[in-house]
């Protein structure tokens, strides 16, 4: 017996993966060809696809990707789960729901994903799943389990408008599909959907503000695709700046504060522990759930907005204590003499290791990692894990729950990390971009770059920009921070991300980058074109000024 998910008739050649994939940064929205570089499918078509894999990963933006897709007719016909998976599953939904372009969502048990993983073609109907020899029986999700409050059926009813009432039928489908059996209270939220990558976010949002949308609750934003105040003067063609910007202007339109950052969690309120928040958002969400303690599902975009409009998120996943313990144990051979970058390799071998379930890092204690480095370890393992969380055994304020009884146990060596790094540094040594702020930069590092400049310029034929959330940049503006950057050639700029950013804003003309973001050096390849450099602060500053990455392992790797 199958789960009929998303129902939708379908039929075509079967695509079968051994690992996820993220839509997002992963897929071309425009052509449905895989373009993450680090996948197996790389370069193949799904389009008009039965694709199965064993769930997705990555952004949360993947839901966003789905319903482009279909609105350019070259998304999968159908696409066939074994485990959990919300993203590719919500932007279903709506691309059926709300915009009548049906792409079929299934859940198989692991002995049928088995079996039809070894068939050549499959077919959808309302009732079956039938691929050569094989008549699998399907069900379809039911809500009269939900338990629902005199105020979420009011809402579902249409007393606070019709946006409210989509969002809540929305949010009760989900609710099911997740197992869950009522709904929550959520104290804030945070929206990741506000990035353009074509008109299906675009008409998401204008939709749902043309219908009254408003939310109930504390709402940031993510980084845009331009520089909200400054993307005439930098170029950016109408065509891309004027839809950008009309996206952004629709969420604001609903309340949410244009604070345009993917670390809200450097505010000046970040959540507390146990806090129960309504976040989407990869690196927002696994650090909030590791570093924070609060408590947050890995909301896909589209759901971010159905809980900010109705305060409710369902009570499921991570919310629930049990399913906040670790099932593997990943423990770390410590290199001496290690830096920075220590952290991002770790983040991604985590998630290779761990690609769906929660683990907890040991070894750790005596490195004491900081705010950022959780940061580069959480926003490296959004790129190769579905999980929305892991624990750093004596560090994470959940660190030392003990893993679960069935947990096994595997090491990350010093040969891991190097080979990790060498599959990050397989652009030639000389560096045209350096790109900093992949999840935006903190004040601290922010301050720590520019130390290491140390006011020199940078080399004339190396672009070095900066991306900021505009509270940090604020703050370093007072302290005088952007000026003595901007002073050594390095370009400031908010609102964005190097998930979001688009030529001419990145220079054209550059054909290797370097970074110290993990989650960058894994997406840049697909998203931008360029070969990649990868490296800690102190080597992205020296490849500011000379133009050129370190050659060979840096000393703690060899």
């Amino acid at each position: 017996m199958g789960q009929l998910v998303i129902p939708a008739r379908a039929e075509g050649e079967i695509v079968a993966f051994d690992e996820g994939l993220s839509f997002w940064g992963g897929i071309d929205g425009k052509t449905g060809v895989i373009i993450d570089a680090y996948h197996a499918g790389h370069d193949q078509s799904l389009a008009g696809k039965i694709v199965m894999m064993p769930t997705s990963r990555g952004s949360c933006s993947g839901s966003g990707v789905t319903l482009e897709l279909a609105l350019n007719g070259c998304a999968p016909a159908a696409v066939i789960f074994r485990e959990d998976e919300d993203v590719v599953t919500l932007g279903a939904l709506v691309a059926t729901r709300m915009f009548e372009r049906p792409v079929a969502i299934l859940r198989l048990s692991p002995d049928d994903y088995a079996a039809v993983t070894a068939e050549a073609r499959a077919e959808i109907t309302e009732t079956h799943l039938i691929a050569g020899a094989l008549k699998i029986p399907l069900t379809t999700l039911s809500p009269d389990d939900l338990v629902l409050s005199g105020q979420d059926r009011a809402m579902l009813d249409g007393a606070e408008g019709q946006a409210c009432a989509l969002a809540m039928q929305m949010l009760c489908t989900m609710a099911v599909l997740q197992g869950a059996t009522r709904l929550i209270d959520v104290t804030r939220g945070h929206i990741d959907g506000c990035i353009y990558g074509g008109l299906a976010n675009l008409s998401f949002a204008e939709r749902m503000a043309e219908m009254g949308g408003k939310v109930r609750i504390p709402t940031t934003m993510n980084a845009i695709s331009v520089d909200r105040e400054n993307w005439q003067q930098q170029g950016v063609p109408p065509d891309f700046g004027l839809p950008a910007s009309r996206l952004a202007d629709a969420y604001t339109r609903m309340g949410t504060r244009s604070n345009f950052t993917c670390a809200p969690y450097y505010a000046k309120d970040p959540p507390a522990l146990g806090e129960n928040i309504g976040w989407s958002e990869s690196n927002a969400v696994i650090f909030a759930n590791t570093a924070l303690g609060a408590r947050t599902t890995k909301h896909p975009d589209f759901l971010d907005l159905f809980i900010a409009l109705t305060g409710r998120a369902p009570l499921a996943g991570v919310y629930l204590p049990a399913n906040r313990v670790a099932r593997r144990v990943i423990n770390v051979d410590l290199p001496e003499g290690y830096d920075d970058a220590l952290w991002p390799l770790l983040g991604w071998l985590a998630g290779k290791i761990a690609p769906d379930r929660i683990p907890l890092l040991t070894g750790l204690q005596g490195a004491a990692p900081g705010q950022d480095d959780l940061r580069a370890i959480c926003a490296a393992f959004g790129t190769t894990s579905a999980a929305p969380m892991l624990h750093v055994a004596g560090i994470t304020p959940e660190g030392d729950m003990p893993p679960a009884d069935s947990a096994d146990h595997h090491t990350i060596t010093r040969a891991d990390l190097a080979a990790a790094w060498q599959q990050f540094n397989s652009g030639p040594s000389t560096v045209d971009l350096v790109a900093l702020g992949s999840p935006h930069l903190s004040l601290e590092e922010t301050r720590a770059f520019t130390g290491l400049l140390a006011g020199k310029r940078r080399c004339e034929t190396t672009a070095v920009i900066v991306t900021l959330g505009r509270d940090i940049r604020a703050q370093a503006e007072t302290e005088g921070v952007v000026a003595a950057l901007e002073a050594a050639g390095v370009q400031v700029i908010p609102d964005i991300c190097w998930c979001s950013i688009t030529e001419p804003v990145f220079p054209p003309d550059a054909r290797t980058l370097m970074t110290n973001s993990g989650k960058y050096a894994h997406y840049a390849p697909g998203l931008s074109g360029r070969a990649v450099r990868f490296g800690g602060l102190a080597a992205c500053a020296l490849a500011a000024q000379t133009g050129q990455a370190p050659e060979g392992l840096p000393n703690w790797l060899r």
